[in-house]
């Protein structure tokens, strides 16, 4: 079996029919890691020895004869944000290394191993995943596989650039105002964004509470819509974790879509994007016979208030630390949570206020269209240090401006699937796939029918390792 581009069912497959050992897949992802990481800087943490006792418990139940799960051997990394037992919670800080180890696994990397998955080790983020470029001062950036001069995105920059290079078929990263959704679009994976509340985020280090989801990173949608399936359910850790019945999205993939309503973003979304980032959406569109537009009302105002809220709830949630160390943060985070400590609180109250507006508008949208395509950033992956650019003749910043297009939705919890256009001889690029909330199935429906169409991939990206050991 190639192991650099086997997904996580094939891998577990393989696994559960005695074709390899969970040891034995566990070991080269261990070898992979250990060989390569070192041009992608996905890595902070490695639990080679924890990994490999698990995967050795794999291996015995299935001697035995019992299920193991439906994610057995397969390896995975989450961003270093998920609390895992034994291991201090980084959430990409200098000051969160003089925290005491995890007493308990996050509930999502809990359910991932419940069912068999095996977990090698945690990821570099942006500090605190206030961040769309993964340039951690502490750290080190991480090297999008595609062109190691350029950036994975952020702040889930890890999790992305560790699928596209092979070192893992599956993390797990999370999303406040793109924060998957950007790398996933810049590294060429798909990464999903279900709707706020529907995974548990108990165990994670939080950035900005009305906001933060969860979700993960694979090279295709089967293993999107098994993982999703598996890390689905209510949990009385989390107190917005919706109670809303699990809905199984794996069986539904190969149902025909024709039965439903999708329309292309117009207005905001077709705007400051260079015209490669439009025409992945116009790809994908014409793959599936899409003509119909729709118009997203107020999305730059949902982006203005989408940054008004998260750089409030940030400050406050880490204002002890900046009162206290505000040297030992990244210079760049520090002084975004400096500016958000000083946001009037009515500025906040009224952005609120505008958010439940806008809720309201969105949802009669859904009214008359299920699955929405829209450009995930505006640009492919920039060069690492890179401040601005330019756009429709004028110079804009590129950090801010990489969630463009992930913000509005983010804003208002709507479940978003980037998934992954490769451009020949060019950077990939992402596109959107929104829907209502709790409408995560259709979103995996009309993706596995794009994959199937191929217009949609997401291969191992090998040619920036050169002359390295494969």
């Amino acid at each position: 079996m190639n192991f650099d581009s086997a997904d996580a069912i094939t891998i577990s497959t393989a696994v559960r029919e005695g074709k390899v050992s969970a040891v034995e897949v566990t070991k080269a992802a261990l070898a992979r890691i250990a060989t390569r990481n070192h041009l992608f800087n996905c890595f902070t943490t490695i639990t080679a020895e924890t990994a490999l006792t698990d995967a050795a418990l794999i291996d015995r139940e299935i001697a035995q004869g019992n299920h193991p799960g439906v994610l057995a051997g397969v390896p995975f990394a989450v961003k270093n944000l998920f609390d895992i037992a034994g291991f201090t919670t980084l959430a990409g800080s200098k000051i969160n290394a003089e925290n005491p180890e995890a007493s308990q696994d996050a509930t999502a990397v809990a359910k991932l191993k419940q069912a068999g998955a095996v977990l090698l080790g945690a990821l570099n983020m942006d500090e605190y995943a206030y961040g769309f470029v993964t340039e951690n001062s502490h750290y080190g950036a991480t090297y999008n596989p595609h062109d190691l001069q350029r950036v994975a995105g952020g702040s889930s920059g890890g999790s992305a650039a560790a699928v596209a290079a092979g070192l893992v078929p599956l993390t797990l990263g999370s999303d406040t105002n793109g924060s998957i959704r950007v790398p996933a679009a810049l590294c060429g994976v798909f990464g999903f964004k279900p709707t706020y509340g529907r995974l548990s985020r108990a165990g994670v280090a939080l950035f900005s509470s009305s906001f933060d989801h969860i979700g993960p990173f694979t090279r295709s949608v089967q293993d999107m819509a098994m993982v999703f399936d598996v890390l689905q359910g209510e949990d009385d850790r989390d107190p917005i974790c919706t109670k809303h019945p699990p809905e199984l999205c794996l069986p539904q993939l190969k149902q025909d879509i024709s039965d439903i309503r999708i329309a292309i973003a117009a207005d905001y979304f077709t705007k400051g994007a260079e015209p490669a980032a439009l025409a992945a959406v116009q790809k994908v569109a014409d793959a599936i016979e899409v003509t119909e537009y729709v118009i997203i009302p107020e999305a730059n105002r949902a982006r203005a208030a989408a940054f008004v809220i998260t750089a409030s709830e940030g400050a406050n949630l880490h204002l002890d630390k900046l009162r206290l160390h505000p040297e030992d943060f990244d210079p760049a985070t520090r002084d975004r949570f400096l500016a958000g400590a000083l946001i009037p609180s009515n500025w906040y109250l009224q952005a609120q206020r505008f958010r439940r507006w806008y809720r309201d508008r969105v949802r009669e949208v859904f009214q008359n269209v299920d699955v929405i395509l829209a450009p995930t950033t505006p640009i492919s992956a920039p060069l690492i240090g890179q401040q601005t650019m330019i756009l429709d003749d004028e110079e804009i910043l590129v950090r801010p401006h990489l969630g463009l297009f992930t913000q509005p939705l983010s804003f208002i919890g709507l479940p978003v699937l980037s998934v992954p256009i490769q451009c020949q001889n060019a950077l990939p690029l992402g596109v959107q796939l929104i829907a209502a909330p709790y409408n995560e199935a259709l979103i995996l429906r009309v993706a596995a029918a794009l994959e199937a169409k191929g217009v949609i991939s997401a291969p191992v990206i090998l040619n920036a390792l050169n002359s390295e050991a494969v």
